[in-house]
C-alpha cells in the first residue's frame, strides 16, 4: 500500500463473527501502517462475549492497541460520530447477517448500527465485509437490498465451504484496503462474489 490512507479517518466497526476477528485485526493493522487513523467500534456482543477465538477482554485490548484509542462499545458513544464529523468512511468488518438486516431496516440497537447511521447522515461511504453462514438463504434478501443502497459498498466475498456451509459467504478480508480506496472514489470493487 502507498500513502493513500494518510490522514484518512476510518471507522473500524466489528460485529460478532468471532472466527473472522483475526483476519480483521490484521487489516486494521495494515490500514494503520498505511497512515489511516482508525476509530474503533465494537457491537455489544463483539465486545462482551468470549469464545474459542479469544476472550472479550483480549479482543478489546487487541483492537484498542491497534487503533491507539478507546473503543466505542455503546449507542451513546457512537451517536456523535456523524455530528462531530469523526470519520471519512466506515468499515464494518466483520459484518454479520444480523447487522446487515438491521442496516437494511434502519434499526439502531447496537454501537455498530448507531455508528453507521450517524456516519451516513453526511452521505459518506460505508464498506461492509460480510461474514455469514446464511448469506444465500434468509439473509440474501437483506444483503441484496444493501447492494442497491446509495453509499454502501462491499468487500468482495466468496463461498468459503460449499460442502459443509453451502449458503455461507465470507468477505475476502485481505481486500479491505482496496475496497476502501475504491469506495472513496464511489466505485464498488468487483467481482462482488468470486469463485474460490
Amino acid at each position: 500500500m502507498t500513502d493513500d490512507f494518510a490522514g484518512k479517518r476510518i471507522g473500524f466497526a466489528m460485529t460478532a463473527s468471532f472466527c473472522s476477528f483475526e483476519r480483521c485485526f490484521r487489516q486494521a493493522e495494515n490500514l494503520v501502517s498505511a497512515g489511516a487513523e482508525l476509530v474503533p467500534i465494537m457491537s455489544e456482543n463483539a465486545a462482551g462475549i468470549s469464545s474459542r477465538f479469544g476472550t472479550a477482554e483480549e479482543n478489546k485490548k487487541r483492537l484498542a492497541d491497534i487503533c491507539g484509542r478507546e473503543i466505542i462499545t455503546d449507542i451513546a458513544g457512537a451517536e456523535p460520530i456523524g455530528p462531530k464529523n469523526m470519520t471519512d468512511i466506515m468499515v464494518v468488518a466483520p459484518c454479520t447477517s444480523n447487522t446487515a438486516a438491521k442496516l437494511t431496516s434502519g434499526i439502531t440497537d447496537t454501537a455498530v448500527t448507531m455508528a453507521v447511521k450517524s456516519h451516513l447522515r453526511s452521505g459518506k461511504p460505508v464498506v461492509l465485509a460480510i461474514a455469514s453462514n446464511d448469506s444465500l438463504l434468509a439473509s440474501a434478501k437483506n444483503i441484496g437490498e444493501l447492494f442497491n443502497r446509495k453509499n454502501y459498498y462491499f468487500v468482495p466475498m466468496l463461498q468459503d465451504d460449499i460442502i459443509k456451509k453451502p449458503a455461507s459467504l465470507v468477505a475476502q478480508f485481505e481486500l479491505i484496503p482496496e475496497a476502501v480506496l475504491a469506495a472513496f472514489k464511489g466505485i464498488q470493487l468487483r467481482p462482488i462474489i468470486v469463485n474460490a
